[in-house]
């Protein structure tokens, strides 16, 4: 197949088999979800001392937990003594203490070795330097951030920094007040695609005309495929009889009390690089989590965020809640339906983007330098709790 020089409109994407390549898809494991701070779960879903979930963090399984004093906690899912997966279900609630279901060493809520059968025949045994593997917390917006590596990366430079970048400020985001909001429905999508290709979706509004009715007719700037994300400030306005971010168009509820008249009847999108999404509108916040699976699988899972008052009152979310929910079908559809074309020779080198998507490939460099980065030395670090 020959290729010919690209016009300046144009330039190139990654090639084909970076969506579909096993061994592209551990090194993206390695040196990008093991390696920077991943969004695992919202603060608020382990609400009580003893509630825990399991999360996939690249190739590890990842542990989270309310400790009995009140704060998060995140450990490698592995007993110390033969390695077995300390707890198999996604979510739950234990009483006191984590129990390995093979040999029974018992770990309490802060990682500590507290009991093993024999345990005091083996006084020899330090019990500290047993306890589970514990890995780097942050909570920002209302969620637990974990990171693998044994020097994470700033969290304000490579997390809270994409808000900035963004939205010219921090002050602009803590309006929202995300860490104090409810949530009001959360969905989870199985999408048979590659991560990238949901990024890449995410990041341009080139098709919002062709497959978005409901948005544009929200947000008609989007029809010309605009790309408002990547304007420093910019957020892309209401349509002038739009009284509501919903999929009619009809009112939503009362702005967040922190919302400055600037920030009203405007929607703005922020990509937190690898893989989470927040969408700002007035009255409400919807944030995507991506939980890359393979390389043609990634569960995405999506909360709907508001006011505590709102959702407390069990107002009807059904049309704010649909209007994203479309938008998110009809993405990952798109994606599915691409997913099969990069494993043919049409795409061996790639396809090309348009203007109004240079910006991906600002993402694109972003990536191919992560991967050619050399592999660290651990994954992550043995901290006693």
């Amino acid at each position: 197949m020959t290729t010919t020089p690209l016009p300046p409109s144009l330039i190139a994407t990654l090639p084909g088999h970076y969506y579909t390549d096993p061994e592209i898809f551990r090194q993206e494991q390695e040196r990008v979800f093991e390696a920077l701070w991943f969004c695992a779960v919202r603060s608020a879903d382990l609400a009580a001392p003893g509630a825990f979930r399991t999360v996939r963090v690249g190739r590890e399984s990842v542990l989270l937990t309310r400790s009995r004093g009140g704060g998060l906690r995140a450990f490698l899912n592995v007993c110390r003594h033969r390695g077995a997966r300390l707890c198999a279900e996604e979510s739950g609630q234990v009483r006191r203490a984590l129990r390995c279901p093979y040999h029974a060493w018992t770990y309490d809520l802060d990682g500590k070795l507290i009991a093993a059968p024999n345990l005091v025949r083996m006084p020899d045994v330090d019990r500290s330097s047993y306890g589970l593997v514990e890995v780097a917390l942050r909570e920002w917006l209302g969620y637990a951030w974990v990171c693998l590596a044994e020097e994470p990366p700033s969290f304000e430079e490579t997390v809270i920094g994409s808000a900035v970048e963004r939205l010219g400020d921090t002050a602009s985001i803590e309006r929202y007040g995300v860490d104090r909001l409810a949530l009001g429905k959360r969905v989870t999508y199985d999408v048979r695609a590659n991560w990238k290709l949901i990024v890449e979706n995410f990041m341009e509004c080139y098709h919002c005309a062709t497959i978005h009715p409901e948005l544009t007719d929200v947000l008609p700037e989007f029809v010309d495929g605009f790309a408002a994300q990547y304007y420093v400030g910019h957020g892309a306005a209401f349509a002038e009889d739009a009284c509501g971010f919903t999929v009619d168009g009809s009112a939503g509820f009362d702005r967040l009390p922190e919302v400055d008249d600037g920030q009203d009847r405007r929607y703005y999108a922020i990509t937190v690089k690898p893989t989470v999404f927040v969408n700002l509108v007035p009255d409400h916040v919807i944030l995507h989590r991506m939980f890359p699976l393979a390389e043609d699988r990634t569960t995405v899972e999506c909360d709907w965020l508001y006011a505590p008052d709102v959702v407390a009152s069990g107002a009807d979310l059904s049309k704010s809640v649909e209007l994203f929910h479309r938008v998110n079908a009809q993405d990952f559809a798109a994606c599915e339906r691409t997913q099969p074309a990069m494993a043919s020779r049409a795409y061996r080198a790639g396809g090309v983007l348009v203007p109004t998507e240079h910006h991906i490939g600002l993402f694109h460099e972003w990536l191919t330098e992560r991967l050619a980065t050399q592999s660290p030395p651990d994954a992550c670090t043995y901290v006693s709790p």
